[in-house]
């Protein structure tokens, strides 16, 4: 070996130690910065002095020519992010899914005394004071007002109802474009770490930002990430280029959204939306001609809560509500019409209504006069029976109404009850199953958090550590340079 050899170990330690160094200082400077992964300096000894041959010296060992620099890497555990991104597509359907059943209670607002529980129950009332006061005009008033009012109750819901119906479409295409974004930035991250990793480099800090790229990707569809490392030079380390297909619940693959090695993008098109009996719903969102609706995340339950054709017919969480309540608003029209009109008028007290779609909508109270409403079915000016047989038909039986088997028939009241339960049962079970799959996302990003994340004490502690093999190194050089100095300057002077 170089008499020389002595300072190039130290230096190239010093070298090292000092890498290692300001590995340190950058992963403390971002231990509060959001999904940044902690990063080593992994250090390894140089090839031996000498390597063994038949011309070699004679020693009796190899000789350690110091330390280098072997890689600095990103201390990540790519099965937990598979694990968390599966959890996080959950997360974000149920957190979507229980935010719209959240805004849909809140509407029908039951129990209440705004409701329509509480109009129904207003109307019913002045029916029975009609039916016991049968020659006050005041009380014929109050049941054209309060008939009103029931009416206007319906409407409002209907309208804001297909309000949120709306918005939530809105939703979906806002959502998109964020998702078409984050997939237009993984592809050109894509390009930039093929380009670095070419050359021998390690792209941490970029792949990072593809990583927290894929995280808010994954709650939005469910994603399925592959690498690709066919641009890595032999010998050389790199997580690769990310390949991302959507696939469905089951885990099938749908489409391709970034092709790693190919470096190809396919964005997701907006939605196809149709008609059907007056109501605008999703038909379909494709990757690249691919329907994607099968892939849980945030847009399948805007989708879900706002309605979608299904074997030609309308389905989801607020069309099944509206058409509720259009039963529920066709049967008290049809059925009061009906029985107020055997009092011998032709005049309806509501609109006549030719079938129940859009009944919640279309419902008005069409009588003027309240001398036009009729008490008696015998004509005579004491008796309420008919006033009778009107609230009744909240209570009894109603033939344009079907129980939940569609073989029977149920009662307004009971019909309403129906409704309000399986609105709190269906949110209830929207919020039981965001708690659960919550839990578990928290759970697997703690694990994530134990390799992944910055701890300031061990940071520290390797600070101390390296500060004092940097310090060993810089005493070592010191001391072979004073060997060297004795070689050149004094060695050769006794005797002169």
């Amino acid at each position: 070996m170089s008499t020389f050899r002595g300072l190039e170990m130290s230096r190239q330690a010093l070298s090292t130690q000092q890498s290692a160094l300001y590995t340190t200082g950058h992963n403390i400077s971002n231990a509060n910065t959001p999904g940044y992964s902690r990063q080593r300096v992994n250090m390894q000894a140089m090839n031996a002095y000498p390597t063994p041959g038949m011309n070699s010296p004679n020693q009796p060992g190899q000789m350690g020519t110091g330390v280098e620099t072997g890689s600095v890497q990103r201390l990540r555990n790519q099965f937990l992010d598979t694990q968390f991104r599966s959890e996080n597509a959950s997360v974000g359907y149920w957190s979507e899914r229980s935010e719209a059943l959240s805004r849909m209670e809140n509407l029908l607002n039951e129990p209440s005394d705004a409701g329509v529980e509480a109009a129904m129950s207003d109307f019913w009332s002045s029916l029975q004071e009609a039916a016991a006061n049968p020659e006050q005009n005041g009380a014929r008033a109050v049941v054209l007002e309060s008939g009103g009012a029931l009416a206007d109750t319906f409407n409002h819901l209907s309208s804001s109802m297909n309000t949120i119906r709306s918005d939530l479409q809105t939703e979906t295409e806002n959502t998109i474009d964020q998702a078409n974004d984050m997939i237009a930035g993984l592809g050109e991250l894509n390009e930039q770490i093929k380009k670095l990793e070419m050359h021998g480099y390690n792209a941490n800090d970029l792949y990072d930002k593809r990583d927290n790229m894929l995280d808010d990707l994954s709650g939005i569809v469910n994603i399925e990430v592959a690498y690709d490392d066919s641009h890595i030079p032999s010998g050389k380390q790199g997580d690769g280029a990310v390949t991302v297909k959507v696939k469905d619940e089951d885990g099938n693959p749908l489409a391709t959204l970034v092709d790693g090695a190919e470096g190809e993008v396919n964005k997701i098109d907006q939605p196809v939306y149709t008609e059907i009996d007056g109501m605008t719903v999703f038909e379909s969102i494709s990757v690249n001609g691919a329907d994607i609706t099968s892939s849980q995340g945030s847009i399948q339950s805007y989708v879900h809560a706002s309605g979608y054709a299904e074997d030609g017919e309308v389905t989801g969480d607020f069309p099944e509500m509206l058409e509720k309540l259009d039963n529920l608003a066709y049967s008290i029209s049809k059925r009061f019409n009906d029985i107020h009109q055997e009092g011998g008028t032709e005049v309806p007290f509501f609109n006549e209504l030719s079938d129940a779609t859009g009944a919640a909508g279309a419902m008005e109270v069409v009588l003027e006069d309240h001398e036009d409403f009729i008490v008696s079915s015998n004509g005579n000016a004491g008796d309420g029976d008919l006033a009778k047989d009107l609230a009744a038909i909240f209570t009894e039986p109603n033939e344009y109404l079907s129980d939940e088997d569609g073989d029977g028939t149920v009662s307004v009241n009971g019909y309403l009850e129906s409704m309000i339960g399986e609105i709190g049962v269906d949110a209830n079970h929207a919020n039981t199953m965001l708690d659960s799959t919550a839990t578990l996302q928290h759970q697997v990003n703690n694990q994530r958090q134990s390799i992944s994340a910055v701890s300031l004490d061990e940071e520290m502690t390797n600070m101390v550590k390296f500060q004092h093999a940097y310090n060993a190194a810089a005493r070592g050089m010191t001391a072979m340079d004073e060997m060297i100095d004795t070689v050149i300057n004094r060695m050769g002077l006794v005797g002169r």
